[in-house]
């Protein structure tokens, strides 16, 4: 992936994300509460269903109570009037009684006549649940609920009942009724699909919000991504036109050098051997003199191919460390231009990397030139020391200053050029460059952090 693809990726997965996990958070928390308030719902009904059940079976007590209390275990006439006010005790098209013996006979059953007379005990539902054992059993236990599958007659199919049995001991029966729990059921089915309806419609709501966020996200990323890369396009034409400029400059500034000074001094150096060859050979007795004027030629020659060995690369700097270098570009800065040159550097704070040394002695470098250039100064004082460990440069001149930030001088000249390299050296070591310019001088102060420090790989590899 190129940096665009990067920065668009940055931007528009963790929204996604962030949308999807939020998305799954609500409908998880709207579907747990949805879910229990469903169970609730069931739980209330089955209640309701149960306390109706115990409600009709207390109602056929109470109607057969006279008939049963003053009856005997062997009294038949009351037996059958029983069977009759049970029979006549339908509610509704699915609701009626049943009275099964100990053995599991059937005695009464209003809405299927051909199980009177018959014994049951072995039955079994779809389940495989012995549904007149069990239910007799409950009776026996001194009354109880109990579900199970039977036939729904008003539907003829098979459906989930809840009963209640209770006994009638005198008499070794099963008195029972029950309700059929399709329509609780139904209701929570459809409460169930009602909530699946509202999580698609949630759904649907947040895509139509999320879809357009993050389009107008990732728009926004393509548009921020196209102006910064032609920004930086614009940047690095910019640079290398500087680059290109800088290196035109000092080849200038070169040729300069070796042709006005280098190049004369080995000039006169030929013209003194010239003259001394033809005096020794005419026998003149200052030949002497002449080869003496050579010899201070070439020694003038090789004094400038130092000078400019020491502003391309000052071996001070390599072997002796940035204070030594300085000291040395503030001593030859004095002695060539007459200004006053003062640094004030703390001992033993050379701990920088060698390539944030360079930077800083670049900066100092560039920062005398410009003052030679164009401040009219008379004093400067070059300051360096550490805050906290940071490396810290001040150079102060009591010149002309100038206008703005870019390098504008007062007399009009352009040196931007030289401060945004000074810049760009800090920089690239994540330090920064302040430039403070009044009428009555400028203050250049260069700040470089721990990370310049020639120990910070050390702690690095460490830690």
């Amino acid at each position: 992936m190129n940096l665009r693809h990067q920065i668009v990726a940055l931007a528009v997965v963790p929204l996604v994300i962030a949308i999807l996990t939020i998305t799954a958070f609500i409908t998880w928390q709207a579907t747990s509460l949805a879910q229990s308030s469903i169970d609730t719902f069931e739980r209330n009904m089955l209640k309701a269903k149960e306390t109706e059940l115990l409600n009709l079976t207390n109602l056929a007590r109470s109607a057969i109570e006279e008939v049963y209390a003053s009856a005997d275990a062997n009294d038949e006439e009351a037996k059958d009037r029983v069977r009759g006010i049970l029979t006549s005790l339908d509610y509704g098209k699915d609701g009626y009684f049943f009275v099964y013996d100990y053995d599991g006979n059937n005695v009464v059953h209003p809405r299927q006549t051909f199980r009177p007379g018959h014994n049951w005990m072995d039955l079994t539902d779809p389940d495989g649940n012995q549904v007149i054992a069990n239910l007799i059993q409950k009776a026996k236990e001194g009354g109880g609920l109990y579900q199970y599958k039977w036939e729904k007659p008003s539907s003829g199919t098979m459906a989930d009942k809840l009963s209640f049995a209770m006994g009638l001991d005198k008499w070794q029966w099963m008195l029972g009724t029950g309700v059929y729990l399709d329509d609780v059921f139904a209701q929570t089915a459809a409460a169930k699909a009602d909530l699946r309806e509202k999580i698609g419609h949630t759904f649907l709501v947040v895509a139509l919000i999320a879809v357009p966020a993050v389009m107008v996200v990732f728009a926004t990323c393509m548009l921020v991504t196209l102006r910064e890369r032609r920004l930086a396009d614009g940047k690095l034409k910019a640079l290398t036109q500087r680059i290109i400029n800088t290196q035109e400059e000092e080849r200038t500034r070169l040729a300069r050098e070796l042709h006005d000074g280098i190049s004369q001094n080995l000039v006169g150096v030929r013209y003194a051997i010239d003259l001394a060859s033809r005096k020794v050979r005419n026998h003149t007795d200052d030949a002497s003199s002449a080869i003496e004027k050579g010899v201070d030629a070439l020694n003038g020659a090789i004094k400038e191919v130092r000078r400019l060995s020491h502003d391309l690369r000052p071996p001070a700097l390599d072997d002796l460390g940035l204070t030594a270098a300085l000291t040395a570009l503030s001593s030859h800065f004095s002695e060539r231009t007459g200004i006053r040159t003062v640094l004030e550097a703390d001992p033993g704070k050379d701990r920088l990397k060698p390539e944030a040394s360079t930077a800083l002695y670049r900066v100092a470098q560039e920062a005398l030139n410009n003052i030679e250039r164009h401040s009219g100064a008379r004093d400067v004082q070059i300051r360096l020391w550490n805050a906290r460990g940071r490396a810290r440069m001040t150079v102060t001149d009591d010149g002309n200053g100038f206008e703005d930030s870019v390098g504008r001088t007062r007399d009009g000249h352009q040196n931007g050029l030289g401060l945004r390299n000074m810049q760009e050296r800090m920089a690239h070591f994540g330090g920064v460059l302040l430039v403070k310019s009044t009428s009555e001088g400028t203050v250049l102060t260069a700040m470089l952090p721990l990370s310049a420090n020639a120990d910070a790989d050390k702690r690095a590899e460490a830690a």
